[in-house]
């Protein structure tokens, strides 16, 4: 274990990094634990029985540290307030989303639950089915987060949900292969393309991905269009000052396919659950992998994980490619999920305390425990940590630019189009100028 002795993040130095920030998901396979609850009372200074209802995408199986700290947490919670019994249902990621959906048709959301920000949120709040929570945020609660991230929950100047985690994604790489095959940390695009080349060439699949969530897929556009067209450009056509059919976003998608072509991707990948992609990586079967710092854990804390595997993990920053307009300190990532109270929920109240109590209490064991980077402020001076958290630090604290996952920027609209398309480019069902088209074309229309 090492310790840094900085305080983490200075709230000024991301302030205007984050100004188009939040996060996109990122964590996997699922199970359900908890079931219906009837929910009666008023606060916990009340001897009424109070049930909670909360719903989280970290599994026990995938997102161990995490869940673990969640029923910490929620245990901690219901030993201060013995009349409050909060239960849990747990799901993966793109399950989770699905159920919120269809529980927001029936305005039946958990009174606690977990969101995105920006184009995800968006939708829920305009429908009322969110409570503001600039009321929690006072008596210093906001002054604990690092600057910029719950502005990336609020809509309209009120804040509707309460980020837990900063994340940055780094490609994670197997360093015994690396070793192996006589490779060095690619600084180019073209020392990347010659390593997966090697890799390719002696019978090891360069990269694992699991793309049947199609945002993984979207995670290598979206680099390859900062490297080719600067951090702006992404973010110009989604905002409708610029265009999707710039050339550096054709390039991209172009690029995309030339790793398709050239099977940098372990078999079967456009079929494959993130999940299942990872463990191509996990397995020792891929030399590399592209993915968010919620990863960290896997590859630092999580004992489930043989420590000869998170021993030989590496990571580094996605290469610059020669002639293009993104720096290497640029990254895709944002604050990850924050967490929600229902406007309709009959324990509002209670609910709410519990949202500042999580917050509060994730800030303190989220980084001991887990290894994941919290959208609060922490002095690292005061704990140990493993030493890829303390460098994933270091750049962060370095970062010329975090652009937002494009899911999230989009509206639900734009995003189904973007994610079908991300699937299609990567299954070499849409040519490159067809994909800048349809996204264009969808956003043209988004914005009326």
């Amino acid at each position: 274990m090492a310790k840094k002795s900085t305080s983490v993040l200075g709230a000024a130095a991301l302030a205007s990094m984050l100004a188009l920030t939040a996060c996109g998901g990122g964590n996997s396979a699922g199970n359900d634990a908890g079931g219906e609850a009837a929910n009666a009372g008023a606060g916990s200074g009340s001897a009424e029985k109070i049930t909670l209802k909360m719903m989280h995408l970290w599994p026990a199986g995938s997102s161990k540290q995490q869940n673990m700290i969640v029923n910490d947490i929620i245990s901690q919670y219901q030993s201060d307030n013995p009349n409050v019994t909060i239960k849990q249902e747990i799901l993966e990621n793109e399950q989770y989303k699905n159920k919120l959906k269809v529980l927001s048709a029936s305005n039946d959301l958990p009174d606690v639950g977990m969101t995105w920000a920006a184009g995800f949120l968006t939708p829920y709040v305009k429908g009322d089915l969110f409570a503001p929570l600039d009321d929690v945020l006072g008596g210093g609660l906001k002054d604990s987060f690092v600057s910029g991230t719950t502005e990336a929950y609020a809509v309209d100047g009120k804040t509707y949900a309460l980020p837990l985690e900063l994340n940055i994604t780094p490609v994670y790489y197997n360093k015994a292969i690396f070793s192996k095959y006589g490779l060095e940390v690619p600084q180019t695009y073209a020392d990347f393309q010659k390593a997966v080349d090697t890799l390719q060439q002696n019978g090891v699949a360069p990269i694992a991905l699991g793309n049947k969530d199609r945002w993984t897929g979207s995670l290598w556009y979206m680099y390859l269009a900062d490297r080719l067209g600067g951090p702006e450009t992404l973010k110009k056509a989604i905002d409708r000052s610029g265009s999707f059919e710039d050339p550096s976003l054709v390039q991209a998608a172009d690029e995309v396919r030339k790793l398709v072509d050239g099977n940098a991707f372990n078999k079967g990948f456009n079929g494959l659950s993130n999940d299942e992609g990872k463990a191509e990586f996990l397995s020792g079967k891929a030399a590399m992998y592209l993915m968010g710092t919620w990863e960290l854990p896997n590859f630092t804390t999580n004992e489930s994980i043989p420590q000869e595997f998170r021993d030989q993990v590496g990571f580094f920053k996605f290469p610059t490619i020669e002639g293009g307009k993104g720096g290497i300190d640029s990254w895709v990532g944002g604050p990850g999920v924050g967490l929600f109270v229902s406007e309709n929920s009959k324990v509002k109240e209670e609910a709410k305390k519990f949202v500042k109590f999580f917050v509060e209490k994730w800030g303190e064991q989220s980084v001991t425990k887990a290894g994941v980077i919290p959208a609060t402020k922490v002095d690292t001076s005061k704990v140990d940590l493993p030493q890829m958290y303390i460098d994933i630090l270091n750049e962060l604290g370095k970062a010329s630019n975090i652009t937002l996952f494009a899911d999230v920027q989009m509206s639900p609209a734009v995003a189904q189009v973007h994610l079908n398309m991300i699937q299609a480019l990567f299954g070499k069902e849409v040519a490159p100028e067809a994909f800048a088209k349809q996204h264009e074309e969808a956003l043209k229309q988004d914005a009326g």
